[in-house]
């Protein structure tokens, strides 16, 4: 991945912290898009962290010690309803939202995320297959686009039949069965041969 000095910078010292926690956690998001994807401009930074044995209090504490600060006011009622812990790098001026995953499909993306090198810092970064899910239950325009820009640069190295089960247990999950057939429109465009880098 092309070097982004601020959010690398931000990347590499959470990356140490979660570490030093022993907090399981991935990028998801648009740096994600950066990493599968097509470039497109962005700051945005989205992490989701695995608590057990620490809780939000306690991973905001060690976190404003090494150069992170609460955006607003993340009252625990906040974190209870909202999942978020909306951040700040101090080093870099960056907002980084820090999401508390959630038992189930989470945990999956956790297991497998994949492991990217950025400016020499190992960083877990959600699967490529894993983010087209996201941007499918996202499902606003520019996330159709990042779905576009992942299949556009990875091609046949995207996992379908991972894609496609895991949007099926959703489906499921959800009651819903619009999901898959996103997925199959955009596979299918990306495949024209218009379409074709």
């Amino acid at each position: 991945m092309p070097s982004q000095a601020g959010p690398a910078e931000l990347l590499a010292d959470l990356a140490r912290e979660l570490a030093r926690l022993q907090v399981p956690w991935y990028v998801f998001g648009a740096q994600a898009v950066l990493i599968w994807g097509r470039p497109r401009l962005t700051t945005d930074v989205d992490v989701t962290v695995r608590l057990g044995d620490i809780d939000a209090s306690a991973l905001v504490s060690a976190l404003q010690e090494c150069g992170f600060g609460l955006r607003i006011l993340a009252t625990p009622e906040f974190v209870q309803q909202t999942r978020v812990l909306p951040l700040v790098h101090s080093a870099s001026g960056l907002a980084v939202d820090v999401v508390l995953a959630g038992p189930g499909l989470e945990d999956e993306f956790l297991a497998r995320a994949v492991v990217v090198d950025i400016d020499g810092m190992p960083i877990p970064v959600i699967s490529a297959e894993d983010l087209i899910v996201t941007k499918i239950l996202a499902g606003r325009s520019k996330d159709i686009d990042d779905i576009r820009g992942v299949l556009a640069e990875r091609g046949d190295r995207v996992d379908v039949g991972q894609v496609r089960r895991t949007l099926g247990i959703l489906e499921t999950a959800l009651g819903q069965s619009d999901l898959l057939p996103i997925f199959d429109d955009e596979l299918k465009r990306s495949r024209a041969p218009s379409h074709r880098p």
